[in-house]
């Protein structure tokens, strides 16, 4: 099977793009008789091709060549990639075409540009339109979302009917074990990773931080992320974007815990990636959360910066909570590989080209 991957989002280091790496790598690792394509417009650096993938460039930039793409038809992902391909994956909904014939294989995160296009700057809501996420998702051979809570919204919301392949934690398991003996009882902090954008509610975690601050949390709160949301005060320490897993996990593995106030999430890795590490997190009241997360977390509605600061005051202050939750994210992390996640692509993939 000669598989054509639209990897744009490889040159960021923001979800998608890991992500993206993550499965891709994965596929190709479980079926190196298949044929990986990832196709990256434009001349930004990829930051770690995975073994056993074939990276094609192009000059041009991706507005130019994806955006003519979503005005004309022209080009198609499947003819830059050259010699045809029997299926194309796209990650994300994104300004796209492809030939008439060629299976196309959609994964769909969550419908934030449609429950929240406020959040999201000028630009980015007309390259939105300009993808037709619902128009993509019915034209595909196969659409893929991450859990079951975002499959039943689809389905709801757009009458497609999708098929969950959830993500695994992008720490794999000798760096997970490396970070755990690594804990030596440095200072106190919680931790909070992820886009500094308004769906991710940095605002209301400031807000919320500064009270608990105020009712005697010692603890910082450490923010890995970068965005237009700024987010700052008294305890709060910004550190720059991971270097490697080593770090990331240390990171993770030294939290209280981890924190995810977001309004809506398709997934939400960071919670995960704790989890797997035997970190807890004070998530928002979501139906994902639920889902990925079990007994794992302290739940409170989105939006409550007074609930969330009663959360971050009761998880730092009592050890019994922290390791009750801890071993229950453990456990509930356990669902959630990279290689099971592979199959079950592949299988999609597959399908879809056989069609």
């Amino acid at each position: 099977m000669r598989v054509g991957v639209d990897a744009r989002h490889l040159t960021a280091g923001r979800g998608v793009a890991r992500y993206t790496r993550a499965l891709l790598g994965a596929l190709a690792a479980a079926h190196p008789e298949d044929e990986w394509l990832a196709f990256v417009p434009g001349r930004a650096p990829v930051r770690r091709v995975p073994a056993g993938v074939r990276l094609v460039r192009h000059p041009l930039p991706g507005r130019a060549l994806f955006g003519a793409a979503a005005v004309t038809g022209r080009p198609r992902l499947d003819g830059l990639l050259g010699g045809g391909v029997d299926v194309v994956w796209a990650p994300a909904p994104a300004p796209l075409a492809v030939s008439p014939g060629v299976p196309l294989v959609l994964t769909v995160h969550d419908r934030s540009f449609e429950e929240r296009p406020a959040d999201f700057t000028l630009y980015e809501r007309v390259w939105h339109r300009l993808a037709r996420p619902r128009a993509l998702a019915r034209r595909a051979a196969a659409v893929v979302c991450d859990t079951s809570a975002g499959r039943d919204d689809l389905a709801r919301a757009w009458r497609v009917e999708a098929t969950v392949v959830s993500p695994g934690p992008l720490i794999d398991r000798t760096e997970r074990a490396r970070a755990r003996a690594a804990v030596n009882g440095g200072a106190p902090y919680l931790l909070f990773v992820g886009a500094l954008e308004p769906r991710k509610a940095p605002d209301v975690l400031a807000d919320a931080y500064a009270r608990a601050r105020a009712r005697g949390l010692e603890a910082e709160l450490v923010v890995l992320g970068e965005g237009r949301v700024p987010i700052g005060g008294a305890g709060v320490r910004r550190v720059p974007p991971a270097a490697d897993d080593r770090e990331l996990a240390a990171l993770y593995a030294g939290a209280l815990a981890v924190v995810a106030p977001s309004w809506l999430e398709g997934f939400g890795l960071p919670p995960v990636e704790a989890a797997a590490l035997g970190t807890p997190s004070v998530v928002t009241d979501l139906p994902v959360f639920a889902e990925t997360l079990g007994a794992g977390a302290l739940r409170v509605a989105p939006g409550d910066a007074a609930g969330l600061a009663d959360a971050l005051v009761r998880i730092a202050a009592d050890d019994a909570l922290r390791a009750e939750l801890g071993a229950a994210a453990r456990q509930s992390a356990v669902r959630y590989d990279w290689g099971r996640s592979a199959q079950a692509m592949h299988a999609v993939l597959a399908a879809a080209a056989a069609r």
